[in-house]
């Protein structure tokens, strides 16, 4: 996989790793690691906000459908 950066973003990547005497790579995977968690809840979650049509669902029919 490659990623392109903007010229700001890979300055900032190459110097920190140097500071951290790591390559850029293990920084840039650190990163994605870290942060890919909160990435997919937003972006799951700005998804569910689009489709969202002002219904409210009871707790009992959410019961039901996954047979609790």
């Amino acid at each position: 996989m490659m990623i392109e950066l903007n010229d700001d973003v890979a300055k900032r990547l190459e110097a920190l790793a140097v500071q951290m005497g790591r390559t850029e790579a293990e920084i840039a995977r650190e990163a994605i690691e870290t942060h890919l968690d909160d990435l997919e809840n937003f972006y799951i979650s700005e998804e569910r906000m689009r489709r969202f049509d002002g219904r409210a669902t009871k707790l009992a029919d959410v019961k039901a459908e996954l047979g609790l």
